[in-house]
């Protein structure tokens, strides 16, 4: 089963970990309106952000969400650049826990991995077999149970802080892609299946590592 980690809240709203946070989340995005904003006051923010996340009193915000059409139609949801720190701020403590169980050739938003690393071991595989299986997962995003995603969570993570944060960014997105899933039964479905929270909105740094989470 692996090592379970505890006591890791503290390290989430840690002054150089949110300072860190800040860094990554406004890469690419300081000449935007809301980066710029947050960054005049940076030192307010930051402490106010640290201070809501120490009395678990933190709230997202509003998404604003748009749609794309290529590769293919997608409604991408960002959340408020605020969030986007706390975003980092818990994936800089929590994502090393579990990038060290995923599989080796597993590549989409990992550190050192990504679509380079991917073309290198596929041109690897092909000299070595001569077919391949093309798949996809069908609604993934949308899909996605929240009720599961958080038992997995809770195999490796067991602080109650830190489950209380992904379980508040969890809400912040819940029916964000509701019209996007349409809703498939298993046998062991009951009654309230169809109920149940589901969907990460796509566009969070959170929800693309717990993509990878969920299919671990």
């Amino acid at each position: 089963m692996g090592n379970v980690y505890r006591h890791l809240y503290h390290q989430v709203y840690d002054w150089d970990n949110l300072l860190e946070a800040w860094h990554k989340a406004r890469r690419g995005k300081r000449g935007q309106p809301p980066a710029a904003t947050f960054e005049h006051n940076i030192a307010e923010n930051l402490l106010t952000l640290q201070s809501d996340l120490a009395q678990k009193s933190y709230q997202p915000g509003p998404y604003a969400s748009f749609t794309i059409h290529e590769p293919k139609r997608r409604l991408i949801s960002a959340a408020p650049f605020r969030d986007r720190v706390v975003h980092h701020a818990l994936c800089n403590i929590i994502e090393p826990f579990f990038d060290r169980r995923f599989i080796h050739d597993s590549y989409a938003n990992r550190l050192g991995k990504g679509t380079h690393a991917a073309l290198d071991r596929c041109q690897q595989f092909a000299r070595r077999y001569r077919y391949v299986l093309a798949a996809d997962v069908v609604q993934f995003f949308p899909a996605i149970d929240h009720a599961l995603l958080r038992q997995t969570l809770e195999r490796v993570v067991v602080d109650p802080d830190i489950l209380w944060l992904c379980q508040t960014i969890l809400d912040s997105g819940r029916g964000v892609l509701s019209e996007a899933y349409d809703m498939v039964y298993f046998p062991s479905d009951d009654l309230f299946a169809p109920l149940r929270p589901r969907g990460l909105p796509i566009g969070n740094l959170t929800s693309q590592f717990w993509a990878n989470v969920y299919l671990y």
